[in-house]
Formats: C-alpha cells, sequence, structure tokens
C-alpha cells in the first residue's frame, strides 16, 4: 500500500519551518541507511517528535514507523491517520507482542522509531531507558540508530502553554549506528543513553547563545536553565500517574453509580 498522508505531512512541516523561520538544522543524517531495516532511538521532549525524528530519515528517502501507545489508535481521527502512516501500536498491557511486530517490521525493511524514554523528559536530559529498542533491534538483526533533538520543546511540550512564534532553532544530530547482540539488553541500553546524552550535550553545547538566555526554563538545570532536576522531574511525573489513577477511579465509580440507578 503506498504511502499517501507521509508526504503530504512532511511537505506541510517544511512549509511550516520554512513560513515560520524555524531554522532546522541536521547533522548525522547520513547514519540512516537508505534502505533495509533499522531501529531510530529518539529522545522524547515534545509533543513534536514525531515530525523533528521524521524529517533526517526522510532526507534519505525513508519514511519511519514509529511505536506509539494504542489510545491513539483508538482515536476515530488520530487513529485513522496513525495507520495511514503505517506507525505501529504498542498495548502497555501486552508489551512482548508489540517488541514482536515491531521486530517484524524491521525485519521487512522498515525503518522503525521508537522513544525508549516512554514518556516525555520535563527536565529535558535523557531519562532512563526502557530495553526495548535495544531488544527490537537485537531480535530483528539491525542496526539501532540514536538520533537527538533540541528545541522543539520550546514550541510545545508538558506544563508549558504552546509558543508558535516565529524565529527558533531546532537542532537534530544521528548518531553512529549501534549493534546490539541481545545478550545483555541492559548493557545494550547503557550504550544506548550514553550514546543519546553525548548527542544532547553537542546540541545544547552549539545551541545559538543569542537563543539560550540563563535560567530560560527550556534549558536543562545542569546547563544553567531553570527545567525541573532529573529528581525533580520524577516526582512531577509519579503525582501525574497518581492524579491520572485518581481520576480513572472516579470515572469508574461514576460509571457503576450510573448502572445501579438503571
Amino acid at each position: 500500500m503506498p504511502d499517501l498522508t507521509y508526504p503530504v505531512v512532511i511537505a506541510a512541516a517544511k512549509s511550516w519551518f520554512r513560513l515560520w523561520g524555524i531554522d532546522v538544522r541536521m547533522e548525522g543524517n547520513e547514519h540512516i541507511p537508505r534502505s533495509g531495516g533499522a531501529v531510530l532511538a529518539c529522545n522524547h521532549s515534545s509533543h513534536l517528535d514525531f515530525v523533528m525524528a521524521g524529517y533526517p530519515p526522510e532526507t534519505q528517502g525513508r519514511y519511519t514507523r514509529f511505536m506509539a501507545k494504542r489510545e491513539v489508535f483508538d482515536h476515530p481521527v488520530g487513529g485513522l491517520l496513525m495507520r495511514s502512516f503505517k506507525h505501529i501500536s504498542v498495548d502497555r498491557a501486552a508489551g512482548a507482542g508489540s517488541l514482536r511486530a515491531a521486530a517484524e517490521a524491521c525485519r521487512r525493511g522498515e525503518l522503525v522509531g521508537i522513544y525508549p524514554e516512554a514518556t516525555i523528559s520535563r527536565s529535558f536530559m535523557i531519562k532512563e531507558l526502557k530495553s526495548g529498542a535495544a531488544r527490537i533491534a537485537a531480535d530483528a538483526g539491525v542496526p539501532l540508530i540514536p538520533m537527538v533533538h533540541f528545541g522543539a520543546h520550546r514550541i510545545q511540550t508538558k506544563d508549558h502553554p504552546r509558543d508558535f512564534s516565529r524565529r527558533k532553532t531546532i537542532l537534530i544530530k544521528t548518531g553512529e549506528p549501534l549493534y546490539p547482540t541481545g545478550e545483555d539488553p541492559a548493557a545494550d541500553t547503557a550504550a544506548l543513553k550514553s550514546a543519546m546524552e553525548a548527542l544532547l550535550d553537542r546540541c545544547i553545547a552549539e545551541y545559538p547563545e543569542d537563543e539560550k538566555p540563563p535560567g530560560a526554563w527550556w534549558l536543562p538545570a545542569a546547563y544553567g536553565g531553570s527545567a525541573p532536576t532529573p529528581e525533580q522531574a520524577l516526582e512531577l511525573d509519579a503525582e501525574e500517574l497518581r492524579q491520572r489513577a485518581a481520576r480513572k477511579a472516579a470515572k469508574r465509580a461514576g460509571n457503576t453509580k450510573g448502572g445501579k440507578k438503571k
């Protein structure tokens, strides 16, 4: 089945970058293979990460099939779009099946994108990684490619209002492929984290100084910004999970009460 929506969305993104003066600077695109399966592991810092992580592969003539939570596919509109992009549904209650589906896609020659941090990093540093990316690459016998972008979170991310003002810089760096063996997934994942941290460090160091004022909310605390530290971010994540669980419990209780009334 041909890709019909992907080219349209990419063209729209490029037009947005141009019209809004978004300066996207990419490096390392040559590490993305022009054919054959591979796993692309990207950092997760904004709500625009699919756009940013999909841009470098497109320069190599590739479309990325991202792994995304099943709830997105359940949405009547969002699900239709996700399936048209041939993205891969992740059922967090049955993760093994999702990993198998991703590995099979790699064996078919697809470029599979994954966010090994699982959720957005509120500290804008690299969070602890899940082992799925390394395990998929090892299972399929394909390279694992680290990628990090920096700057998209200034436009839209958790806990902050959207900012669609003009003239922002986004850096995207792709690292050299890793080749997990599957013998030690923890070590493979640690190597991936180290590679992503090095890429992030370079992104921040090379970010334009006139757009990087000390104390900026979007700059990690370790680099002179006022973003939460990784420890503070963990506390915020835990509180978010507690609130989400409380809302679900209240909704279930309301549905049960309503059922009894009938």
